[in-house]
């Protein structure tokens, strides 16, 4: 058995795979310099995407003014949501597929919304 994970691992070694420690989340991922699916030499992809969806609802907060338009909260990021003025226009959800478009299409569907936080929101809702 031995044997068999030394030959894996020279073979590992061979291809540029190596097994890395997320310096974030702390767990194991296969990092493969010729493939690399995402991942890097110090982070896990699943990391990576995270960081990017909190930078880029960081900017989308920013750029819609940074706190709730009806009470003007802005105590936590996570607390505010982005609330579709008119839903038949709604190409995507900001959400869900907004976090993996360039900022400049986020923008455009930013501009069809206003930033509420979570109870506001949810009041805006329920009025319908």
């Amino acid at each position: 058995m031995v044997v068999r994970l030394n030959n894996l691992f020279k073979y590992m070694k061979k291809l540029g795979t190596r097994t890395i420690i997320c310096k974030q989340c702390k767990k194991e991922y296969t990092y493969n310099r010729s493939i690399r699916n995402g991942a890097s030499a110090t982070i896990c992809n699943i990391c990576r995407v995270s960081n990017r969806r909190r930078e880029i609802k960081r900017l989308a907060v920013e750029y819609k003014g940074g706190k709730c338009s009806i009470c003007g909260y802005n105590k936590c990021i996570d607390a505010l949501d982005f609330h579709h003025i008119n839903p038949f226009e709604k190409e995507f959800s900001i959400s869900h597929d907004g976090y993996t478009k360039s900022f400049d299409k986020v923008k455009v569907e930013l501009d069809k919304c206003i930033l509420v936080c979570s109870n506001c929101h949810r009041e805006l809702h329920s009025i319908k």
